[in-house]
Formats: C-alpha cells, sequence, structure tokens
C-alpha cells in the first residue's frame, strides 16, 4: 500500500506521515528531502522557490520511485506538495489501486480562527529554518489553489475544525 499526501504548506503533511508511520510501522518519503537533496548536490538548477517548475522535474522521480515500492510489494508513504494534479495518468490501474489518496486542505474559516496555532505547529516533525514568509495570506491563497485543483478528487481532506478529526479518517 502507498499512502500519497498532498496539500498546501502548513497543512501538516509531514505529521500525518509521521502517524502513518506510528500506527502502520511503514517508511514515509518527504518530497521536500529529495528536492533539497537534488538542489544541493547541483543536479538542478532550480530553487525552493520555483515549485511549479519543481513539481515537473520531480514527480516523474517520485512516480517512478511509487510503482517500484508498489512492483516490490512494499509500503511506503510519499509526502510532499509537489504532486501534479493529473498525477493518476501515468499510472496504470495496476498501480493506482494500490494508492491511497489523500490531499490536505485547511478551510478559509479555520485558517483565519487558527492561524497563530497553525504557525506554532509548522515545525512539529522538523524544523523548518526561514517560515518568515509564511503569513495568512500565502496559507489562504495556497489552500484555495489545492481546493481547486484536487476538489473534484475522493482524497481531498478539509480542515476545518479538530486536525485530528479531520485526518483521523485516514489512519
Amino acid at each position: 500500500m502507498i499512502f500519497l499526501i498532498t496539500g498546501a504548506s502548513h497543512t501538516v503533511k509531514t505529521l500525518l506521515a509521521q502517524k502513518l508511520l506510528e500506527k502502520y510501522h511503514m517508511p514515509y518519503l518527504s518530497m521536500d528531502h529529495i528536492k533539497m537533496g537534488l538542489i544541493r548536490s547541483g543536479n538542478t538548477s532550480l530553487t525552493p522557490y520555483d515549485d511549479d517548475k519543481m513539481t515537473e522535474y520531480l514527480w516523474p522521480i517520485v512516480r517512478e520511485m511509487i510503482k517500484t515500492a508498489i512492483e516490490n510489494g512494499q509500503n511506503l508513504t510519499v509526502e510532499g506538495c509537489y504532486v501534479p494534479a493529473d498525477w493518476e495518468k501515468e499510472l496504470a490501474p495496476e498501480y493506482r489501486k494500490e494508492i491511497r489518496f489523500f490531499c490536505l486542505v485547511m478551510t478559509e474559516e479555520y485558517i483565519r480562527s487558527h492561524f497563530e496555532e497553525i504557525k506554532k505547529h509548522a515545525s512539529a516533525i522538523e524544523r523548518r529554518i526561514a517560515d518568515d514568509d509564511f503569513d495568512m495570506e500565502t496559507a489562504l491563497r495556497e489552500n484555495v489553489l489545492y481546493y481547486n485543483t484536487f476538489r473534484e478528487s475522493a482524497g481531498l481532506t478539509l480542515i476545518d475544525g479538530d486536525y485530528e478529526t479531520a485526518v483521523g479518517g485516514m489512519l
């Protein structure tokens, strides 16, 4: 089984991946770690701020890693924001049936009423070095983008109240 988790920044994708690891004892792969490895090693001229280009560059690599894990009968959680809207189109049905997809999106009301808490949990699993450019407008804009991109997906998970309740059904 592959858990594929995407969503806007600060929707605690990494925390969900950690909870899945603890419950199912299956490893997780952070697309951010792959991204930074490619950038720091000089294997790409992209920067951490080239999100759209990074999705185009990174997704084919991650997609093939997912296919390999499925072919090898391995369980894996993959999390990150670099999942394209049409992620399923290049995967045959035998691969898709092994993937549980989740897109975490916070509603406008949730962001407005919990913004300080959202920022406070930014480093719940990983220490964010630079987070000064994340503000409420960024959070609102990114979450609307992910909602519009994945609203037809069965994996869309709206966070509109208690986070634990929203993601509890995934565990």
